[in-house]
């Protein structure tokens, strides 16, 4: 029988929220509507107009519906959760309605948690009788398995359709706390990987001459990217956690060094101090970055009817910062336009097909929030 879970709407006034309004620092307003709740909610994803996807750090999917009904996915594999890892992004296929197609990160073990590293799957979501996963397959695993809990990545994302990246699929990969590795060519930490979908490498990747794993490659130098997206232009972008401050929002481009751990726009938690990206012209500097710290989480380029002044801006998430961040672009140059707080962390942001923009809190009452424009 379908394990059926209502959540019961919360009451935002009580969360200190004016009528259920957001406004934010630039004056727009935002009306949010609480949907559901979970215990440490990690990504989403929409597989429908009226369902999504959500994922929660201990090792759950669910399935859940825009009315709040949650319904738990079977046949996730064991996670090993601890830290910053545990069950990460979850991403449908471009095709999902014909393929059925899911891929999920996870943090998986081969000796019982002594060491660990990111793996990603895909399968396909069964929805007879209770929602399952099957003919699951891993397709990426985090190269080499290191001891400690921080700085996997491990998002998703997949490549548009009419461009070279059709078809392929981009991973984000951290440093695992570690800084050398993002520099070296043997080691699969502080990259951005490219596959194509079902994880065989492509051969249009920039490293074919670094080493089989370097192949695997679109670029490197990377900290901690927990969040990346294509605008509607079709060129990529991450964001990245600087060391303490400097966080980072980088044009991706293939076969460039974004410089980690040699130069950094913050410093290191010590205070030891490291070179700005203008003293090595070598490494890719951020297009924007941010001091303090807004600690980034998620990432989504909005097209959509419901805020259509906002088209082609990019949101995040932000955690240190609790809010949820607005990008302009001028002459492509992006800056931070807006930022909307209700002193809670946020973990997540996507779009609906409906236009209006979801939020996932971070925490272990993370609630899930539905964006959109104010009554008149």
């Amino acid at each position: 029988m379908r394990t059926v879970i209502l959540i019961l709407l919360i009451n935002l006034a009580s969360n200190a929220w004016a009528n259920n309004v957001v406004t934010g620092s630039a004056g727009s307003t935002l009306e949010g509507k609480v949907v559901s709740e979970f215990d440490s909610p990690w990504a989403m994803s929409f597989i429908d107009s009226e369902n999504l996807l959500v994922t929660t750090k201990a090792g759950k999917l669910w399935l859940v519906n825009t009315s709040g009904e949650q319904s738990l996915v079977s046949g996730v594999p064991k996670v090993f959760a601890g830290g910053q890892g545990g069950l990460g992004d979850v991403v449908v296929h471009p095709n999902y309605a014909r393929n059925k197609l899911v891929y999920i990160s996870y943090i998986n073990s081969d000796n019982a948690g002594k060491t660990r590293y990111a793996s990603v799957l895909r399968g396909t979501l069964g929805r007879s009788d209770q929602p399952h996963l099957k003919n699951i397959e891993t397709i990426w695993k985090q190269t080499p398995a290191r001891s400690g809990n921080g700085h996997f990545s491990h998002r998703i994302a997949f490549g548009l359709d009419g461009t070279q990246h059709v078809g392929k699929i981009f991973i984000t990969s951290g440093d695992r706390q570690e800084q050398n590795p993002a520099q070296k060519w043997d080691m699969a930490l502080g990259k951005i990987i490219r596959l194509n979908d079902d994880g065989t490498i492509p051969r249009d990747n920039p490293f074919q001459d670094k080493g089989d794993l370097a192949k695997t490659f679109w670029s490197l130098g990377h900290r901690n990217a927990l969040g990346i997206a294509f605008a509607k232009n079709g060129k990529l972008w991450a964001h990245e956690m600087g060391p303490r401050h400097g966080d980072e929002f980088n044009l991706i481009v293939a076969g460039e060094n974004y410089g980690w751990p040699i130069v950094s726009e913050g410093n290191h938690y010590s205070g030891a101090e490291i070179p700005m990206h203008k003293t090595r012209p070598e490494f890719m500097a951020p297009k924007l970055y941010w001091v303090p710290t807004v600690a980034p989480s998620g990432l989504i380029f909005y097209e959509g009817q419901e805020f259509s002044e906002w088209n082609g801006n990019a949101f995040i998430g932000g955690l240190k910062s609790k809010a949820l961040v607005r990008i302009g672009f001028n002459n492509e140059k992006p800056f931070e336009a807006e930022r909307f707080s209700w002193s809670q962390r946020v973990r997540e942001v996507e779009m609906g097909q409906d236009g209006a923009i979801w939020v996932l809190e971070d925490g272990p009452s993370g609630r899930l929030i539905k964006f959109t424009k104010p009554n008149a």
